[in-house]
């Protein structure tokens, strides 16, 4: 199963896009053995338009480019469910072994997901209740899907 990152926002140089980066890298060599590879990352600008909902909604069009017809969607948003890293883990591993071929993993922008990209979502998580700036949200699911390969292979990275 094919797993890619949409993010609404570019990151710079620097130490943040160093750290996303190196998990992805983990998450790319150690994926394959078990049926996941990282497709690609996909980053967007932030929309210029004048409301929030016009904003979301250009945002959402640029995901929805972005995805093939077939593409499981998983959005971040704050009022997503709570998971812990294996059930995170296992959601991921349900869907490659129930024959899901793509997965794009969606970082929104400043103004949040468009209702339709929420309709449509096959899991909706939250990271938590505090409210995260983009760089830092990057590292933070690059990080948990490289803990989900882990976990799903036996690996002792995560500990209970």
């Amino acid at each position: 199963m094919k797993l890619s990152l949409f993010a609404v926002g570019r990151l710079k140089a620097g130490p943040e896009k160093e750290l996303a980066a190196r998990y992805l890298d983990r998450f790319a060599k150690a994926g394959p053995a078990i049926g996941l590879e990282f497709g690609r990352l996909i980053e967007v600008n932030e929309s210029r338009a004048s409301s929030s909902d016009s904003r979301k909604r250009e945002e959402a069009a640029l995901l929805d480019k972005a995805m093939g017809e077939a593409t499981a969607l998983l959005l971040l948003d704050e009022r997503g469910k709570h998971l812990d890293s294996p059930a995170f883990a296992d959601l991921l591993g349900g869907w490659r072994d129930g024959g899901k071929r793509e997965v794009m993993v969606a970082i929104g922008g400043a103004d949040g997901l468009d209702p339709a990209l929420h309709a449509r979502a096959d899991a909706v998580l939250c990271l938590g209740r505090l409210t995260w700036p983009h760089q830092l949200v990057r590292i933070l699911i690059a990080e948990q899907l490289y803990r989900a390969v882990t976990i799903l292979s036996g690996h002792p990275y995560h500990r209970v």
